[in-house]
């Protein structure tokens, strides 16, 4: 199981904000105010131009975690990332003909469960980092407020759960039957690798390692109509040494897929 999700988080709140208040309740963090906050060690939840964010307390110079699907990364993805091209549309095996229902058991910043409700599919989407749960949920609450009827109709697409994936897949959820099952787990933050911004490595030390994701996979397979299909830095061993039926592999990661049967044409 991941670290303790709340053990060194605190919630920033200034003002003595009503739905923060109730937000701090709810994670089972600390409120404190703006004076005194630096006395703390560890991590913060804080309400920022752009939303909700996560900072590190020990590097105040990098800027705070936030989802965002309206502008940055998102937006460069929707309007420029290559639409049924890209390799994570083959992986899941989106076509003209075919626009599964996703559950994104890992949903985490909610990134790749964008792209593919911007290719047409439905996503379901499981966090049980409440922390992590509370940036994604701050995040479409935002786009939901947008008046860009692409983005809303993108949004409206993604459904987000906060629970634990594998009790979601035995029933507990209410996820229907998943065409397609999605896992991105989180593995060890590679601290001396360019490959990894700044802003992530902390995020990497709040949500820690997910040590069950070989459970999840094997449930993952039991449930998946179709293919699980799991992204992973391209140079690691695959989940609990499981061979995928075939993989996709780029500079970076790559997608092993575990086929159930085939795609309808």
């Amino acid at each position: 199981m991941p670290c303790s999700p709340t053990s060194n988080t605190v919630l920033l709140n200034p003002y003595k904000d009503a739905e923060l208040k109730q937000l701090a309740q709810h994670l089972g963090v600390s409120e404190i105010t703006q004076a005194n906050w630096r006395a703390e060690q560890g991590f913060a939840l804080l309400i920022t131009a752009r939303g909700l964010g996560l900072m590190d307390y020990s590097q105040p110079k990098i800027q705070p975690v936030v989802v965002d699907f309206v502008a940055g990364k998102s937006q460069h993805r929707r309007l420029f990332g290559g639409g049924k091209g890209q390799m994570i549309a083959k992986a899941v095996g989106v076509s003209a003909h075919f626009k599964p229902h996703v559950f994104d058991a890992t949903a985490g910043l909610g990134g790749d469960a964008f792209v593919l409700a911007s290719l047409g599919c439905q996503v379901t989407m499981a966090e049980r980092n409440p922390v992590v749960h509370a940036l994604l949920a701050d995040g479409l609450r935002r786009a939901r407020l947008t008046e860009e009827a692409d983005i809303l109709a993108i949004v409206d697409a993604m459904k987000l759960l906060e629970c634990d994936a594998k009790t979601a897949l035995a029933g507990a959820g209410h996820v229907p039957e998943p065409e397609i099952i999605y896992l991105d787990p989180m593995f060890p933050s590679r601290k001396k690798s360019a490959a990894v911004k700044k802003e992530m490595q902390f995020f990497h030390a709040v949500v820690g390692a997910d040590q069950d994701q070989h459970l999840l996979l094997e449930s993952a397979r039991q449930r998946a109509k179709y293919r699980v299909v799991v992204k992973r830095p391209r140079l690691a061993e695959c989940i609990g040494q499981q061979p995928p039926t075939y993989q996709l592999s780029g500079k970076t990661s790559r997608y092993d897929i575990y086929v159930n049967q085939k795609l309808p044409q």
